[in-house]
């Protein structure tokens, strides 16, 4: 699995396309073309999950209990939406315009990549939540990550 990380400023073009940065492309490995996956991410952002992260995650969603309610309105939307991309000879991706006006992109996004996935974001959106969120970030990381023993390292 890749390891993924950064802010990566962008502006996707008239038709909706966006330019994935060379720098998580190389991290990706291979020359391309590249596939991902997009779906509705929490927060109203969008998730796109290289290929090989997709399956194994589509794979966890499998064993959900189809007889659960919870469980079947989680995978409903979880697929709300998703579709796959291929990144065309620009190293250019194309996000449906459902998916962009979800997440209220229109020209200037955030691709926040981290650990094996991305998430694409409304640039001041992206902005507006981090400042909001930066005054709780000591009580957070005590909240989740305070009782580890794996804590004491970052």
């Amino acid at each position: 699995m890749p390891q993924l990380y950064g802010e990566y400023p962008c502006k996707l073009d008239a038709k909706g396309r966006l330019k994935m940065p060379a720098a998580l492309l190389k991290k990706l490995g291979g020359d391309g073309p590249w596939t991902f996956f997009v779906n509705r991410g929490l927060e109203n952002c969008l998730m796109i999950y290289p290929e090989e992260v997709w399956e194994s995650t589509v794979e966890q969603i499998r064993t959900l209990n189809p007889y659960r309610a919870e469980d079947r309105n989680f995978t409903r939307m979880f697929f709300r939406g998703a579709h796959d991309i291929v990144t065309d000879s620009a190293d250019r991706i194309l996000i449906n315009k459902g998916m962009l006006e979800h997440a209220g992109i229109e020209k200037d996004a955030i691709l926040f990549a981290y650990l094996d996935r991305m998430e694409l974001w409304n640039r001041d959106r992206y902005f507006e939540i981090l400042d909001a969120d930066a005054q709780d970030y000591s009580e957070l990381a005590e909240k989740v990550l305070g009782g580890s023993q794996q804590s004491a390292a970052i």
